[in-house]
Parts: structure tokens; C-alpha cells; sequence
């Protein structure tokens, strides 16, 4: 399927390719993507309004989050995927159970490799999000997860982080696979809560880390 220009720029903010405080050149991004210069403003317009992009005089910049906005988007993102655990365990199919089990094991490959680990997580989360089996919620999430674009680093870059990270996965999985839906919120909710808290020493330069993808 052939995406438009407000998906594609969407796309390449989430994956890195523009991150916070690049400048955004219609005439460029038409050319990159292949379409015109008309349906590039439109999205560019689009994305303005969605609070993504920041506008600079005549330029558009790609937006990034204070500490306030950082602290208000994790409580809603803890609170949203906590949800989505609880609803997972209680409605999350043999297969879809199978999958988060198989995933939190094929990362086990990449824990050293922060950029690789960051996209894969991704995909966990989006895939807890998917055996919640409501449609609401994932519309929420995925609000959510497109300002998570919006951050130039990953807690994941951490020294240690990502087997951490990997374990808490892990339990969340068995609190789903167990149709615990209380135990499975609350190993989410810890698990969002230690990644802010890993993500503010990272900004504080009080861990050891280095940069890379969300």
C-alpha cells in the first residue's frame, strides 16, 4: 500500500531518521519520499497541530519534550499500559501469549545492542497493547507512543538496563500467561516507573549510557 507523506514523515520521526530539534525542508522531504511539495505541507501541517513539530520562524522543527512534558507523558503511558496488561491477562489468546514468551526470548540475542533492543521493545509493548482486545485502548497507546518519538535517547542505553528491562518483560508475561490481571498491571506499571527513573539519571548524566534510538 502506498503511504502518504504524513505517514511517512510520521515514520521516519519514530525511527530516528529526524529527531528533536532537526528542521524539517519541504523541498527535501518531497524529494525523499517521492512525492509532491503540496501533500508535504499538508502533513507538515498535520503534525504541527498534533504538537510533534515546532515552527521556527518559516522553518518547522522537529519537537522535543521539557521534564514536565516527560514526567506527564510517563504517568499516562504507565497508567494506559498497566491498563492494557490487566485487560491482556484476562483476554489474551494461547498464541498471543506464545508470541510475548518468544519475543522476551529472541531479545535476549540483542541486550548488548541498544539500538536493536529499543525497537524491540517496541514491538513488546505494541503487541501487550494488541492482546488487550480493545480497540479504545490501542488508539490511546498509539497517541501515546508517537510522542515517545519525541525523545532522543533511550533509557535502554543504561549500563544494565536492558537485561533489567528484559526481566521485568518476562514478568510481566507470566502474570499475563497466569490471567493475573492485577499482578500483570502492577509488574507494568513498575516496569514504565524504573524506565522514567533510569531516563532521568540518563538526563542528569548520573548513569553511564550513550545514545541511540527511543
Amino acid at each position: 500500500m502506498q503511504k502518504d507523506a504524513y505517514t511517512l514523515i510520521l515514520e521516519a520521526i519514530d525511527q530516528g531518521i529526524y529527531r528533536p530539534g532537526d528542521r524539517l525542508v519541504e523541498a527535501e522531504l518531497a524529494e525523499r519520499f517521492g512525492v509532491s511539495r503540496t501533500p508535504v505541507r499538508e502533513a507538515l501541517q498535520r503534525l504541527e497541530t498534533q504538537s510533534m513539530l515546532t515552527r521556527d520562524g518559516r522553518s518547522m522543527i522537529v519537537a522535543s519534550l521539557d521534564h514536565n512534558q516527560l514526567a506527564e507523558l510517563y504517568v499516562v503511558r504507565a497508567e494506559l499500559e498497566g491498563l492494557a496488561a490487566r485487560l491482556a491477562a484476562k483476554h489474551a489468546t494461547p498464541e498471543e501469549i506464545r508470541v510475548l514468551n518468544d519475543m522476551v526470548e529472541a531479545d535476549r540475542e540483542i541486550v548488548e545492542d541498544p539500538d536493536g533492543l529499543s525497537r524491540a521493545n517496541r514491538r513488546f509493548h505494541k503487541q501487550i497493547h494488541l492482546a488487550s482486545h480493545n480497540r479504545y485502548l490501542v488508539q490511546q497507546l498509539d497517541l501515546v507512543h508517537r510522542s515517545m518519538a519525541l525523545l532522543a535517547s533511550t533509557s535502554l542505553a543504561a549500563e544494565g538496563r536492558g537485561k533489567a528491562a528484559l526481566e521485568e518483560h518476562a514478568e510481566i508475561v507470566r502474570a499475563i500467561a497466569a490471567g493475573d490481571g492485577e499482578a500483570a498491571q502492577a509488574a507494568l506499571r513498575a516496569h514504565i516507573s524504573k524506565a522514567f527513573e533510569t531516563r532521568l539519571k540518563l538526563d542528569a548524566g548520573t548513569v553511564k549510557g550513550k545514545g541511540g534510538d527511543r
